[in-house]
């Protein structure tokens, strides 16, 4: 069958092209992408090419489809798994598989698997791993974001904190404690404030810095510290570009104690080493945020870590429980994904969006394989709803909803352009 799709060929070279997509084998399945968002991580993708480690050496000749985070309807369904998927079925997947030892990956490393396009087709190793998931949510941009959303879950649940008594490691943030997230207002560290209000031990505060006044004046918008605080959980919004940012102002926001909990969102030396400098007794930081450079180096505290047991980590990505877990909350209402979304475009825009992904400086832009549509930011919604009928009904739903991404809009954007 004939499919639109981005493809990369190399280092800066994408190219939105139309293929022959071959007929699926016994043990794989045909999917219909209708939604995708774009991650950082495929901009490295893109300046890297074949230099990155889930990039086949063979890109040039066999090109892969970009796109990790993904959902849309099943079609067609090999033999060998037609006792668990049906066609006509939604879907969420899970990338990060991890098959063998090895880096494949959808979206990084497959001719046939990725999130921009039209059609995939889905090899036997998504499957056999359980990381096709059935997906029941009314929206596919909910299954979507449940990839970003897992590797947020991950990173929560990744952290540890330790006793003398037996050295076992309690997994998770510190219950009752204080959660500090560097350069946490952009898309994923809306998620990393959204998330911590959902858990049954609850850090007692949450601090947020960024040094974007429009990033932190959106956040408080849409998270603001009031509705935090009816989940019994402060949350502090600061301006790292002002005094209030510095080490000593922070350190005064726990009352001297430190904090027990540190994400670092943004891949900025003076940034880790900061997060580093305010940790507590057997506090933990975990450097979420995925450096370009492979030398990327800061400074750390070594006579902290040996005598107030401070400790270092870093995650990337979650695994399928992960997944599972932030589809629930998101059914739920626990937990809105949304939170993350900026912008929205069509397929005919993801190559040149994702090429200046740094510059533009959004949120989540969510992506619709089955439409043409510029970058759109649904803060623009108003302004074109004037002359376009379209933007009028975008906006009117979204108005509905505190100005985010919403089941209604979707669906009024999908009727729109006659995606089944």
């Amino acid at each position: 069958m004939k499919v639109k799709a981005v493809r990369l060929y190399g280092a800066d070279d994408l190219r939105l092209e139309e293929f022959e997509l071959p007929e699926p084998k016994d043990d794989e399945i045909l999917v219909k992408v209708i939604s995708d968002s774009i991650c950082m991580s495929t901009y490295k993708l893109l300046k890297q090419g074949k230099a990155h480690k889930r990039c086949p050496p063979n890109v040039d000749t066999n090109p892969i489809i970009i796109g990790h985070e993904f959902a849309g309807q099943i079609v067609k369904v090999g033999a060998k798994w037609q006792d668990q998927f049906k066609p006509g079925e939604k879907f969420a997947q899970q990338p990060a598989l991890n098959y063998q030892g090895k880096l494949d990956s959808p979206g990084y490393s497959y001719e046939y698997c990725g999130g921009a396009t039209t059609y995939c087709i889905m090899p036997q190793e998504v499957m056999e791993l359980g990381c096709l998931l059935h997906y029941g949510g009314d929206s596919y941009f909910d299954a979507s974001l449940g990839e970003p959303m897992s590797c947020i879950i991950g990173g929560y649940k990744v952290m540890y904190h330790t006793n003398k008594q037996n050295y076992d490691h309690a997994m998770g943030v510190k219950p009752g404690g204080n959660v500090l997230v560097l350069g946490g207002c952009g898309p994923m560290g809306l998620g990393a404030l959204e998330y911590p209000l959902t858990l049954t031990d609850k850090p007692r505060r949450v601090v947020v810095t960024d040094v974007d006044k429009g990033r932190i004046d959106r956040a408080k918008k849409l998270i603001p510290p009031e509705m935090a605080a009816k989940h019994s959980v402060e949350l502090v919004y600061v301006n790292a570009a002002e005094p209030e940012g510095n080490f000593e102002s922070l350190m005064a926001l726990t009352q001297g104690h430190g904090y027990d909990d540190v994400f670092v969102y943004a891949p900025i030396k003076p940034l880790a080493e900061l997060g580093d400098a305010l940790l507590a007794f057997d506090g933990c930081l975990n450097f979420f945020a995925g450096p370009s450079d492979s030398k990327f180096q800061a400074l750390i505290n070594l006579y902290n870590c040996h005598y107030t047991s401070t400790h270092i980590l870093g995650s990337t990505g979650g695994n399928t429980d992960d997944l599972k877990e932030a589809l629930k909350l998101s059914a739920s209402k626990e937990l809105r994904p949304s939170v993350m979304v900026s912008h929205i475009c069509g397929i005919d825009a993801i190559a040149q969006t994702t090429a200046h992904l740094p510059e533009i400086r959004a949120g989540k832009i969510l992506c619709y394989t089955h439409v043409d549509l510029p970058l759109t930011a649904l803060d623009d919604f108003e302004k074109l709803a004037a002359s376009d009928p379209l933007f009028e009904k975008l906006h009117g739903y979204c108005q509905k909803h505190n100005g985010l991404w919403n089941n209604e809009a979707e669906r009024a954007l999908l009727e729109h352009f006659k995606v089944d």
